[in-house]
Order: structure tokens, then sequence, then C-alpha cells
């Protein structure tokens, strides 16, 4: 949630042609009474790209989802999965785990609204529910209605005395339930999610599973989806270097920019492109500072800064080794 808007996802395409990419959690009431062209309007470049609903009420998801599919999504996603308190207080994210009966009926009429997948992303369970128990009853019930595809974020969620930044983390992992659960469910898809920090881990993972998901890692280590297509989908072709995907951004922010879009909305998802590489601090530090009076040549200018910073620390290095 405010992160993967469609600027980001733009971004995150330009790294890997072949990764699903997922959209904030919009709840169904949002899209039935917001602004449609704000909330779901994307690139065509996105596919596949799916949509991702939080919500309780059968008939508003339905509703909901035949809009999602109207504007061309691959796919709609349920959250059962998210803990914070403003989804907790409108009955809707991971408190539903709680109810998997409302959760069937839910899908159910998802599923009856629209000819693209429903899909539900969930945790292990919730609070005092005992995962090896609650996981699989849930999915259970679930797919007893035809959802064929579960996102499981191999933790529990405590509502009650952790943040949702804290259950994000804190929460101790269980890849083996999910891994059982694979196993005796090996008609269903069943995508792994949670702590996956690199694209390794999620080769060596994915062999037990239909699928990985990344989220914080792929966020603020964005490059990382660069080794995507070759290492989890066999694309032979050449990887983006950062400076092409900057050029490609530069290009698609001057555009936005016309259009009235701010440049902060567009860079701020940019800042950890240099993760791991030298001249990672200029290039945060510039946009940091740069953004709110920034123009359409904001990211020439902070690659530029970057470059010169880079070649004086690494003219500085040289120098000492001659001392």
């Amino acid at each position: 949630m405010d992160g993967t808007d469609r600027h980001c996802r733009y971004f995150h395409r330009l790294l890997s042609k072949h990764a699903r990419l997922y959209t904030e959690m919009i709840t169904a009431s949002a899209i039935l009474h917001g602004d449609c062209d704000a909330l779901l309007g994307f690139d065509e470049s996105e596919h596949p790209v799916a949509l991702q609903i939080g919500g309780s009420e059968p008939a508003l998801l339905a509703e909901a989802s035949m809009i999602g599919e109207a504007f061309g999504y691959d796919e709609i996603n349920l959250n059962v999965g998210c803990p914070s308190d403003r989804v907790q207080s409108g009955a809707f994210g991971a408190c539903l785990m709680k109810t998997p009966a409302l959760v069937a009926d839910c899908v159910a009429a998802m599923q009856e609204a629209v000819q693209v997948p429903v899909t539900v992303k969930c945790r292990l369970g919730v609070d005092d529910q005992i995962p090896a128990e609650s996981l699989p009853s849930f999915v259970e019930t679930v797919a007893a209605v035809g959802c064929k595809t579960f996102i499981v974020h191999a933790r529990m969620a405590w509502l009650e005395g952790l943040s949702p930044k804290e259950n994000r983390t804190i929460p101790p992992l269980d890849y083996d339930l999910v891994r059982k659960l694979k196993r005796d469910r090996p008609d269903l898809s069943v995508i792994l999610n949670g702590g996956i920090e690199s694209i390794d881990e999620a080769v060596s993972l994915v062999v037990d599973f239909d699928g990985v998901m990344l989220g914080r890692a792929a966020y603020g280590q964005p490059f990382l989806l660069a080794e995507t297509d070759a290492k989890l989908f066999g694309d032979s072709a050449a990887a983006p270097s950062r400076e092409e995907v900057v050029k490609e951004m530069s290009a698609y922010l001057r555009a936005k920019v016309k259009e009235g879009v701010r440049p902060h909305a567009v860079t701020r998802h940019m800042l950890g492109l240099f993760h791991g590489a030298p001249g990672a601090r200029g290039w945060r530090r510039f946009l940091s500072e740069n953004a709110s009076i920034g123009g359409g040549d904001l990211l020439d200018r902070a690659l530029d800064q970057m470059r010169a910073a880079r070649d004086r620390t690494a003219a500085a290095q040289r120098s000492d080794v001659h001392a």
C-alpha cells in the first residue's frame, strides 16, 4: 500500500518483462465511489498486471471486480492478509481469515462476475489461531468454491499487540507449512510470499511452489528485478543496466510532468535503484532534496550528479593509492 502505483509498476516493468505486477490494495468501495481512472488506469506495458482488492461484501466486490476487468487487468486478487489498522476497522484484510465462509462467498461472487482469474492472498492465520489448522482449513473452504490460486504470506498476522510494520517482520516465517499445503493440494497453485530477499533465494524456493512473490525487497532494491527474467523465466535477453532504466524513466517523467504529475510521484519509487552500487547515496540525496522542485529533467540531472560524485570518489581513491 502506498507503493506499487502505476508509476512504480511502469518502472518495475522496465526491469522485468515477465514478472506479474500487482497494484496496491484498493478497497471495493473506493473503486465504486472514487475516480476509477486515477485508481485503476495503467500503461499497457504493465501486463501481466493484477488488481488487488480489499473488501468483505460479496456484491460490492463483484461489482468492483467487473470494473477492474473492464479496465483490462489480467487477474483480480482478494487481499485477506493485510494487517493494517485501517483494514481491520473496515472488517477486511487479515481479520477475514477468521471467517473463511465469508471469504468463500466473496470469491464466489467475484468469480461469477468476471472471466479473469480470481485469486486470494492470505496469511497462515491470525492471532491465537493454530496455523497448522487455520491455513489448510481456510484454503479448503475457499477452494471449494473454485478458487485455484493462493498467495500465502508465510507468517501469522498478530492483530493484537503488533503494528502493521511489525507484522511484516516479527511473526516468524514458516515456509514448511506452505510447502505442506502445496504437497497436500497439488491441484492448487500455491505461491510463496514473505521474507524473500533476493532472486537467488527465490530460485531456490520456487522449486517447491508454483511461484514466489517479492514485496519489500523488490520495492527497496528494485534492480534485483533485472535478474528475474533470466533466472526465473529462462529469458536469455540481456538485462537492462541501471542507466538504461533511468533514461527510459526520464522520458516517462517528462511526459508525466506535462500531464501535471509531480516529479516526486514518480521518482520516490526509484530511490533504491542504485542500492549497493557506487553513487547510491548521492542518487538518493539528490532525488530526495530536489523532487519537490525538480522538473521533467530531474532524473537526467540526478544521473549527472551521481556520475560526477562517483568520478570524484574514484579519483580520490586513485590519489590515495599513488600517494
